[in-house]
């Protein structure tokens, strides 16, 4: 006859914590737990990423449209601001051409006005010519005496810069007398003594864009006097 000690069978067992220890222990369980431990960290590492990755997209493409934005804006710019040169140098070139033409227009009239200023400062000249030639004047007279001609070449040297490079040449000549008719008796001729006037030739450099100076400073510092040549 079999006997069996129940109380003893059932004391012996393992029970709560230690029969889940027991368990734990083995290889197998081991092996399972770190392979969910894993798969959950790979998990949420990858899940980390993407939601990172993602945002990080969705920033980078902010950025891109806000810099494609500006680029716009600066394309824009650039192109009005390439209008306005262009505009501004359209308008400054009619400006030169106005100018230009002002002055082509207004040249001949200021030499004269300077020219006929000085003659009239100057009792009894005789203006013959007056040629101009790429900034250059030539002007012819007649003077009554050598002093008239040295008061006008002082007030042409003495003009702020407007007539340069002055050379004067005079020369004595005897004024025509008029000719006799041919009916007209021997007897009756009377000789006239032919008057003798001062032809002079003044070359110089003329300055329209300077200012003139007043005819009277000129005539009244006679320091300077022009070298006439005979």
């Amino acid at each position: 006859m079999i006997k069996i000690n129940l109380l003893e069978s059932v004391t012996d067992r393992p029970t709560g914590a230690v029969l889940v220890e027991a368990r734990v222990t083995t290889p197998l369980v081991q092996t399972l737990l770190l392979a969910i431990t894993v798969f959950g960290l790979l998990v949420v590492g990858i899940s980390y990423d993407y939601v990172s990755a993602n945002s990080g997209h969705r920033v980078a493409e902010a950025e891109l449209e806000k810099q494609r934005h500006i680029n716009q804006q600066m394309l824009a710019v650039n192109r009005e601001q390439a209008e306005l040169e262009k505009k501004a140098q359209d308008i400054q070139g009619r400006i030169d051409a106005i100018k230009k033409l002002r002055e082509s227009q207004q040249g001949p009239s200021a030499v004269l006005r300077d020219i006929k200023a000085r003659f009239d400062a100057v009792p009894g000249l005789y203006l013959k010519s007056l040629e101009q030639k790429d900034g250059e004047l030539t002007i012819k007279g007649i003077s009554p005496n050598e002093a008239s001609v040295t008061r006008f070449g002082q007030s042409l040297e003495f003009s702020s810069g407007l007539f340069t490079n002055l050379n004067i040449e005079t020369q004595r000549e005897l004024v025509q007398a008029p000719t006799a008719e041919k009916d007209t008796p021997t007897d009756s001729i009377v000789v006239i003594q032919q008057p003798e006037v001062v032809g002079f030739t003044v070359k110089c450099s003329y300055a329209a864009k300077q200012p003139v100076q007043p005819v009277a400073n000129a005539a009244a510092n006679p320091a300077n006097q022009v070298a006439l040549k005979k």
